[in-house]
């Protein structure tokens, strides 16, 4: 009885009573940590996208992620630590449908992807087009009894801008800004910021531009 109890009680009991103290303490914090779910709305990412390339969409959609593990984790779990990544890379000009797999849902460890809202995205891609187009300023106003505008100056005249190709060829000329010459008599001089509607378009050098509205008498009647 002495040499079974010496050689597989006693021996080794140190080591032994070492494991014994590590499993349960994993069966206990196993216990105290029961699995939990959360949704959470999370960004869409593009990695690689080609530089000659835009989105043709107005809004990009977000993706509602559902996800499971460890109640300790979901309660430390914050909105930026997870997300979509899409990778871009070699893509070409026209529409694309992308599936949102657990393989592209980027999140901490010892957490499982349950759900994703939607399971699929679908975009427009168009090649990026930069070009010129004139500023046409947008005067209004009372005029002057007896006056018109005679003339309406802006400096630069061209402004440029770039954007889905489609949508900049669209494009015959960006405004700005009101401009009031209410009672003006002579000239008015003012700097306005030049835009165009369509937000897929923007105005690469956003800068004021100068317009200068010389007011001029209407001709008069001849012979009187």
């Amino acid at each position: 009885m002495r040499d079974f109890l010496r050689r597989y009680v006693l021996h080794n009991l140190g080591l032994k009573l070492i494991s014994l103290a590590l499993g349960v303490g994993l069966w206990l914090a196993v216990a105290r940590d029961p699995m939990a779910e959360v949704a959470v709305n999370v960004p869409i990412e593009f990695h690689s996208m080609p530089a000659n390339l835009e989105i043709s969409a107005e809004n990009i959609p977000t993706a509602q992620i559902r996800l499971r593990g460890p109640e300790r984790i979901v309660h430390q779990l914050r909105s930026s630590d997870v997300y979509v990544g899409i990778d871009l890379g070699n893509l070409k000009p026209g529409e694309r449908t992308f599936d949102l797999t657990d393989h592209q849902i980027h999140r901490p460890a010892g957490l499982e992807v349950v759900q994703v809202v939607p399971s699929q995205v679908h975009f427009e891609f168009d090649e990026r087009l930069v070009r010129e187009v004139p500023v046409r300023p947008r005067v209004v106003g009372n005029f002057a009894s007896g006056y018109q505008i005679g003339q309406v100056l802006t400096d630069p005249a061209l402004v440029t801008i770039v954007g889905p190709k489609k949508h900049v060829e669209a494009v015959e000329t960006a405004t700005t800004d009101p401009v009031d010459v209410s009672g003006t008599l002579d000239r008015v001089t003012v700097s306005r910021h030049a835009y165009v509607s369509d937000p897929l378009i923007q105005v690469s050098d956003p800068g004021p531009v100068r317009i200068t509205v010389i007011m001029e008498k209407y001709p008069a009647n001849n012979g009187h």
